[in-house]
């Protein structure tokens, strides 16, 4: 239900919009003063303000300014006295709307309703915001990670091509993402391409685009992916996994910077940072001549490894707290504990499935445990 604060002077227009919006279910506070307003306003979470502006000691304009110190709840003046020099004021000071007295019936209401949407969509764009931030951030304060910050921080501002090895769910991605947001192409586009999930016959149409009829399925015109990260970078994942074929064109494009599109006659310059990960040995792979020797030279002037977890041990109660935090923002629980027992116990897991499994495993606790997870939960929910 949505919570919303009256504050005027006058008691029987609190008791008038009490009684309105009630009967339209909403919850109502009031307050007789702009004082008494502010401490409520400190107090709750309200989805709208409605704020007379004459009244004594404290006018509502500087009830207004108040108000946008402490929250960023639409603030609706009412008046009976105002001006519209005074409507104008309010509206430059912040406020939301402006509705004179006598009161409109229904505008008052579509105003509520549409300040109220907007109080909505303010707290799912930050929740969402702390979402993507928590998925891209970089956790641990282990030697290692010291180090892989260390080195970003002196690559990422350079055009140097980069490659990242490690395990599956060793946060490879997170590594190109931190590279490509302290590096000049920051303001540009980063286009992601995972070679594994590809089909290999669609792999240089997905990277190079295509032309109208170059194929059966190809009814318009597509750019790939070369030509969508252009001004930016370009994350070729599990590049290990990527065919000779395209390997090839690859390899032209850095040498180049041109693309030409499949069915296409066209060269079409691009400027892009390509950094590439595998979770494959590629000395190996060279060997067994499935990988290019030359294109590995290109793609790796930077070599970045990102360790196993059991080989930064230390780093999992950061990384165990973030996770629990997380999910419990996400479900709306207050925030969990997790004993030195349990904590151990995660420490000395194998971990095969590195962050991504850990992630996956203090999800699931989140949800089935009560306010503290314990030792035994942990034996118990976890499959090892």
């Amino acid at each position: 239900m949505s919570r919303i604060l009256v504050i005027d002077d006058e008691k029987s227009i609190r008791n008038t919009l009490r009684e309105i919006l009630e009967y339209e279910k909403y919850i109502v506070d009031d307050a007789a003063d702009g004082a008494t307003g502010l401490k409520l306003v400190n107090e709750h979470k309200y989805d709208a303000i409605l704020c007379d502006i004459k009244m004594p000691n404290m006018d509502g304009i500087e009830v207004l300014t108040r108000i946008f110190e402490i929250t960023d709840t639409p603030v609706i003046m009412i008046s009976g006295h105002g001006t519209i020099e005074t409507a104008v004021e309010a509206i430059k000071k912040g406020a939301y709307d402006y509705i004179a007295k006598p009161l409109d019936l229904n505008r008052l209401l579509i105003t509520l309703r549409n300040a109220r949407d907007r109080t909505s969509l303010i707290d799912e764009t930050r929740l969402l915001k702390r979402k993507i931030g928590a998925n891209y951030e970089m956790i641990g304060a282990s030697e290692v990670m010291q180090q892989i910050r260390t080195m970003i921080a002196k690559v990422a501002p350079t055009e140097a091509r980069v490659m990242i090895t490690g395990d599956n769910g060793t946060g490879k991605e997170l590594v190109a993402r931190h590279l490509h947001a302290l590096s000049n192409r920051s303001a540009g586009p980063f286009i992601e391409v995972n070679c594994a999930a590809i089909p290999a016959e669609l792999i240089e149409s997905n990277l190079f685009g295509h032309e109208k009829g170059s194929f059966t399925s190809a009814i318009k015109q597509h750019k790939g992916d070369f030509e969508q990260a252009n001004g930016g970078t370009l994350f070729l994942d599990e590049i290990g996994d990527m065919s000779l074929s395209a390997q090839s064109k690859v390899l032209r494009a850095l040498q180049e910077n041109k693309i030409t599109r499949v069915g296409g006659e066209k060269e079409i310059p691009v400027d892009v940072r390509v950094i590439a990960a595998t979770n494959k040995n590629i000395r190996e792979e060279i060997r067994n001549k499935t990988f290019r020797e030359d294109l590995y030279h290109r793609l790796s002037v930077i070599l970045i490894d990102v360790p196993p977890l059991t080989k930064r041990s230390e780093d999992i109660p950061l990384l165990t707290d973030h996770f629990i935090a997380e999910y419990c923002l996400c479900m709306g629980k207050a925030k969990m504990e997790i004993t030195t027992e349990a904590m151990n116990e995660l420490k000395t897991m194998p971990w095969t499935g590195n962050i991504r499994e850990l992630k996956n495993v203090i999800e699931r606790l989140a949800i089935l445990c009560d306010n503290t997870i314990t030792e035994a939960d942990v034996r118990r929910f976890t499959i090892y």
